[in-house]
């Protein structure tokens, strides 16, 4: 069969896969009756022109024959070469003792064990949390009123902090190797909508992320993995300056001379047990900063104009950016159309936000954070070992200042975040009523004044930013716009330092994913668990004996 690649096949809001087909048959210059294998590569959305808002494909079409008068829009092509692990398979006699160790199960874990269990190697995943389903009434008692569980909550636990989240899937760019399309193949055969294997902005949503996870374990374990919850790494076994093993909560301890740290962007006591251990780490950039609700009809209008609300749009996201007076970045992050602001605390005695949305978008409210830089050289003392950990200090500072702020006790009781209209917020003054916009919030909050919980650059850059944002997104500075703080997980606020075989300088030990500062978001740190895999693979006629 001739598989032709066709791009830029816009179509009417109002269309329908038949007369995709007959654009496409034109284009590669035959009758529609004769495409075979007709399947989406690619849809997206085209607003520019909100009086004419256009969808957007890219299709692969076969024919059984050649076609002799391609159109302009069509290209032959060859099938795509499906990923392969680069190196050879073990088959299923990898010894006790010898087994790769990955600690943490989130994206990055659980596609860098998935690799690894493919190509025989037995990995063992270690999780400190609950497993999903165990995970999610925790999380759910908690914003209804519960106690904090340290260990189980939105950062930890099976899927990582991306399993609440909206479950976007965008990447930066694809590296040619296939990983970016082999993680989206595994979320479908775990459970994904089809869709995201098209969609221009693909994403899963909360609700089915929690069955996706389950079902990436499922596989791990029938591949001959082995996953383990309630199970925090305490330190690591070394010898000789080459890792040898890790040692659980409890004493207990598992041999290995290959650890894979896939720990999060919030496993600050491990981080502090590694630094301990003289693990190299530096400091690295990250940003804070709050939420911002918006009713999503608004942001709809905004983007759409007045078919903001045709079925074949669904609920608008943006993208806004801002640079200071102070040259720093001002940046909207995570947006969730049609979401909800999440308690997100993992600490006791601290407060975090973060958003998440289902699968369908369906809550009234947009949210995003409106987040500002943060530099290496905000945090004060030195780069050494303890020195790296300024930014985890720098993020618990302000998370527990919104604590006090919303007026909850911060050796314990009922969490709460503190919410404040925009218009206060710019006055400097606590708020005492709510405006237009109610939140939509999972878990409690209280009426607060977010200026006394964050710097004063970070304040100030997020107040500069909004009448700039204004321009772009009519409404979006309203002064009853709902703020929520504080933002501080955007990202790691550390790098756990490695070679270009994807090793730390203590051999053996892998550091990867979000937590060790090589991505951000679930694509990429899926991704990079997936080269984390191959590297542990490649090492291991040293390392796994």
């Amino acid at each position: 069969m001739n598989l032709y690649r066709i791009q830029n096949i816009n179509c009417p809001l109002d269309h329908d896969e038949h007369y995709i087909r007959g654009r496409v048959a034109r284009e590669i210059g035959v009758g529609p009756s004769l495409l075979a294998d007709f399947r989406i590569e690619r849809r997206s959305v085209d607003a520019r022109d909100k009086r004419n808002i256009r969808i957007v494909y890219t299709v692969v079409a076969g024919l059984e024959s050649p076609s002799r008068s391609l159109g302009a829009k069509a290209a032959a092509l060859a099938p795509a070469a499906p990923y392969r692990f680069p190196a050879p398979a073990r088959g299923s006699n990898v010894r006790d003792g010898h087994r790769p160790i990955i600690v943490g199960s989130g994206p990055a874990g659980l596609f860098c064990a998935l690799a690894l269990a493919e190509a025989g190697y037995r990995p063992i995943v270690l999780e400190r949390g609950d497993d999903v389903e165990a995970r999610g009434k925790a999380v759910s008692s908690f914003w209804t009123g519960g106690e904090l569980d340290p260990e189980s909550n939105m950062q930890f636990g099976e899927g990582g902090a991306g399993t609440f989240s909206d479950g976007k899937l965008t990447a930066s760019g694809s590296d040619g190797s296939g990983r970016d399309r082999l993680v989206l193949e595994e979320f479908v055969a775990a459970g994904a909508p089809a869709e995201i294997l098209y969609q221009g902005k693909p994403h899963i949503g909360t609700d089915y992320l929690v069955r996706v996870v389950a079902g990436l374990r499922a596989k791990i374990v029938r591949l001959g993995g082995t996953v383990r919850f309630r199970a925090r790494v305490e330190s690591l076994a070394m010898d000789g300056g080459r890792v040898s093993g890790v040692v659980l909560e409890g004493g207990e301890r598992i041999d290995s001379g290959a650890v894979v740290l896939a720990i999060g962007h919030s496993a600050r006591d491990t981080f502090a047990a590694l630094a301990a251990q003289g693990v190299p780490m530096e400091r690295k950039p990250f940003a804070i900063g709050l939420r911002v609700e918006h009713p999503q009809e608004m942001i709809s209008r905004a983007q759409y104009g007045d078919k903001w609300d045709h079925p074949a749009l669904g609920a608008a996201d943006y993208k806004l950016t801002h640079r200071s007076a102070d040259g720093r970045g001002v940046y909207s992050f995570c947006m969730c159309p049609g979401g909800y602001v999440v308690d997100a605390s993992s600490e006791r005695g601290m407060s975090a936000c973060n958003g998440m949305s289902d699968f369908a978008r369906g809550s009234p409210n947009a949210n995003s954070a409106i987040v500002v830089a943060v530099r290496p050289d905000d945090l004060g003392g030195d780069d050494g070992p303890e020195g790296a950990l300024a930014g985890v200090e720098f993020q618990r500072r302000w998370e527990r200042l919104a604590r006090e702020s919303a007026g909850s006790d911060p050796a314990g009781g009922r969490s709460a975040l503190p919410v404040q209209t925009l218009e206060d917020f710019v006055a400097g003054k606590a708020s005492d009523c709510l405006g237009g916009v109610m939140p939509s919030i999972r878990g409690s909050y209280a009426l607060a004044d977010l200026n006394a919980c964050l710097p004063a650059f970070v304040a100030s850059g997020i107040k500069e930013a909004f009448p700039a944002f204004d321009k772009k997104i009519a409404g979006f500075g309203r002064p009853d716009a709902v703020l929520t703080g504080v933002e501080t997980r955007s990202s790691s606020p550390l790098r756990i330092l490695r070679d270009d075989g994807l090793q730390s300088s203590v051999r053996g030990l892998f550091p990867c994913g979000e937590g060790a500062g090589y991505a951000g978001g679930i694509m990429s740190a899926a991704t990079d668990g997936i080269r984390v895999a191959e590297a542990v693979a490649l090492s291991s006629g040293a390392l796994l004996g």
